[in-house]
């Protein structure tokens, strides 16, 4: 799914409106309608509602709103914020319907006025100000909204949170929402960490914007939902045997974090490649053979094995930072192998040498969270500047970046992709193990470096988010995200 730029969905817009051809107004009707729809899924009709409703369309789309609501039986306000001189053409013509429907009280709200009383128990609905804002609020309607966010009220907001810029950082306040029920595609802010309590939960609603243009529409970022993932998996055929799924090798392990090789371990054997090595400590042996009778291992007496076997290598799990490690790291760098995949301690050690970042091999998977990502490529003022630096280095080395997060962002010469999968319960250690694992077993069943990136992140998010329906986000480990591949992976097959 494509995230666009706040000037292409106006584009998108003016192209549905001319080439559908709709009225604007009726356009704007069928957003409310689509809104409704998912105000009467989620919230009791006798929930009372107050719609906070700007001058321009997406107060228009607040109008829309109070009047379907209330012909559906819902206990409607409106808080008509009165801001600049005019309403624009189809916030007007909503204006008018509703003040012809009795039983809708408006209230209108104005600078110098005192706040509205609103009730503890209605629902808020924010329509002030819509995507296209271009400077911060400030003054009265800032502090405006400062009241707002300090009300114990569940707040919906309708499109975007008022205030919230949708391509860069919000130097302003703005709403903050609980739910945020965007159009057609996310808003490319929704996907960093400093709007998390501007955006809260967004949600996908279609207005039936015209696809085909849509799809013209040219953008780096893309939004990975089931449709794509579904589109990379390949079918395993009738002959297919173990060597037709490849040979994975894992390098992991040190003492005292033989528990992450084994998460790896066990996450690799669930990818469906065909073979499984491990490169691990002597002293580890018996513990990988008991507790992973499907790999092989191979002991760190031999510090670099033979690697002509493998498909894919993945390193650094448990490694720890010993000369040892780094020389072996190195000898890795060198040896040509084609297919890596690099966490953890592999990433802190190649952080502490970055020169070795040119020999990493095109196409090698680096997956680092945020703090590992800093050691790696340096520091930056915000989230919006670590991702463009990530980006970049994707772009200079050639390589995929992995950047695990909230909504882990993939980052390719080409492009990123955000994940829709996940959850804050996976916030634990030894969950970037099992997706290492996983990786390393998709990269060995020759999935192109991108989708083995895209399809891995995608079904370590999905296990996660199965896992935590089993067990609850405090309680759930990263152990019962390798046991819920499994139903991750049929639950893209359906």
């Amino acid at each position: 799914m494509k995230i666009l730029r706040a000037h292409q969905i106006k584009e998108l817009d003016a192209y549905t409106i001319a080439h559908e051809p709709v009225a604007s107004i009726d356009l704007m009707e069928r957003a409310a309608t689509t809104l409704a729809e998912w105000v009467y899924e989620h919230h009791h009709v006798n929930t009372p509602c107050c719609i906070i409703a700007g001058p321009g369309n997406n107060g228009g789309d607040g109008l829309a709103l109070a009047r379907l609501l209330h012909a559906s039986g819902y206990p409607v306000r409106v808080v008509l914020c009165l801001i600049g001189t005019h309403r624009s053409t189809d916030c007007q013509a909503n204006l008018d319907r509703l003040q012809r429907l009795p039983g809708v009280g408006i209230h209108h709200q104005q600078e110098p006025d005192a706040w509205p009383n609103i009730q503890p128990a209605e629902l808020i609905i924010d329509a002030l100000f819509g995507y296209g804002i271009n400077r911060p609020i400030t003054g009265y309607w800032a502090d405006f909204i400062h009241y707002l966010n300090a009300l114990p009220n569940r707040r919906l907001s309708i499109d975007i949170p008022s205030g919230m810029f949708p391509d860069g950082p919000s130097p302003g306040p703005s709403v903050h929402a609980n739910d945020t029920l965007s159009f057609e595609t996310p808003k490319f802010a929704f996907f960093f960490p400093e709007n998390q309590e501007r955006t809260g939960r967004f949600h996908l609603l279609s207005i039936g914007l015209d696809q085909q243009f849509l799809a013209s529409l040219p953008t780096p970022h893309q939004y990975i939902d089931q449709a794509i993932i579904r589109d990379l998996l390949r079918p395993r055929r009738t002959f297919d045997h173990k060597g037709t799924h490849g040979h994975a090798l894992l390098m992991v392990g040190s003492q005292g974090k033989m528990g992450a090789a084994i998460l790896a371990a066990r996450a690799g054997i669930r990818s469906g490649a065909g073979l499984l090595s491990l490169h691990i400590p002597a002293a580890g042996l018996d513990i990988l053979q008991t507790a992973v009778p499907e790999a092989m291992c191979i002991t760190d007496e031999q510090p670099l094995p033979e690697l002509k076997p493998f498909k894919a290598i993945g390193a650094g799990c448990g490694w720890g930072q010993s000369p040892e490690k780094s020389a072996l790291l190195q000898a890795l760098l060198r040896s040509g192998q084609q297919r890596l995949v690099l966490d953890a301690d592999a990433l802190n050690l190649l952080a502490q040498s970055p020169e070795w970042l040119a020999h990493l091999p095109e196409g090698s998977i680096l997956t680092p969270h945020l703090k590992e990502f800093e050691r790696l490529f340096g520091p930056s003022a915000n989230s919006y500047e670590r991702h463009d630096l990530q980006r970049s280095m994707a772009e200079k080395y050639k390589i995929i970046i992995v950047l695990k997060g909230a909504y882990t962002c993939i980052a390719s010469p080409d492009g990123a992709w955000f994940n829709s999968t996940g959850n804050p319960g996976m916030a634990k250690g030894g969950s970037g193990d099992v997706l290492t694992g996983l990786l390393t077993g998709l990269l060995a069943r020759a999935y192109p470096p991108l989708e083995a990136a895209m399809l891995g992140v995608y079904l370590h998010g999905l296990a996660g988010d199965l896992a935590a329906e089993k067990h609850g986000m405090e309680a759930m480990c990263a152990g019962d995200i390798v046991a819920e591949f499994g139903a991750a992976f049929k639950a893209i097959q359906i």
